[in-house]
């Protein structure tokens, strides 16, 4: 890899949730917390702690540590699971919330699973994500599309970081579940003496949602 910035593998899931959300919280260093962050937060400090362990011949690593020199990537699994007769790996990302419609979550899952191929030299195939909020798990089939998206996200992002520029707002029901909305669009405070309640109004937004 060339002298470039080296992506985050969490920022992939923000520049798709958002590009601007993206731009202030790893080009500008912008972060503030809400609940949702906040269970996201305990939710993993819940899964990091656990120390490594053997079941029913599944190894489970966890708090990984990896890296792409190709892509330009670092990051870290929340759960490795090793199939130890065949030697299989496979990432496990634990989520908040529950399946969006957007590929956030898969295109996060899919750069884990990318920087451990270019670590381990083996291929792999499929991931999980692990939902709190509907206590499921979900596998999921890492094929070409699904790695070129992420491919092309890694990139945009890289494109992002770079130029320094911030992409103009745009208001939309994700705001209703950014922590950094009144940093991003502050206005809409003054405007809105309700700002859930708008947003909840304009986009007949149901909790769930998130």
């Amino acid at each position: 890899m060339k002298d470039e910035r080296v992506v985050l593998i969490s920022a992939l899931q923000h520049y798709i949730f958002c590009s601007r959300q993206c731009a202030l919280i790893y080009g500008d260093q912008t972060w503030a917390e809400n609940y949702l962050t906040a269970q996201g937060v305990l939710l993993h400090e819940r899964v990091d702690s656990v120390e490594m362990e053997v079941r029913k011949g599944i190894r489970y690593d966890r708090a990984v540590k990896v890296y792409s020199e190709k892509l330009g990537l670092s990051g870290q699994l929340d759960l490795l699971e090793k199939d130890l007769s065949s030697g299989q790996l496979m990432p496990v990302e634990y989520k908040r919330g529950k399946p969006k419609t957007h590929l956030a979550d898969e295109v996060q899952l899919c750069a884990q699973a990318l920087c451990l191929e270019e670590m381990t030299g083996q291929k792999i195939t499929k991931g999980a994500l692990w939902y709190f909020q509907i206590r499921h798990r979900v596998e999921i089939d890492l094929d070409a599309q699904l790695r070129q998206e992420t491919i092309e996200t890694v990139n945009k992002v890289r494109e992002l970081l770079q130029s320094e520029s911030l992409p103009k707002a745009q208001i939309s029901k994700n705001c209703k579940a950014c922590s950094i909305i009144d940093i991003c669009q502050p206005n809409l405070f003054k405007e809105h003496s309700n700002l859930d309640k708008y947003l909840d109004d304009l986009y007949d937004i149901d909790k769930e949602d998130f």
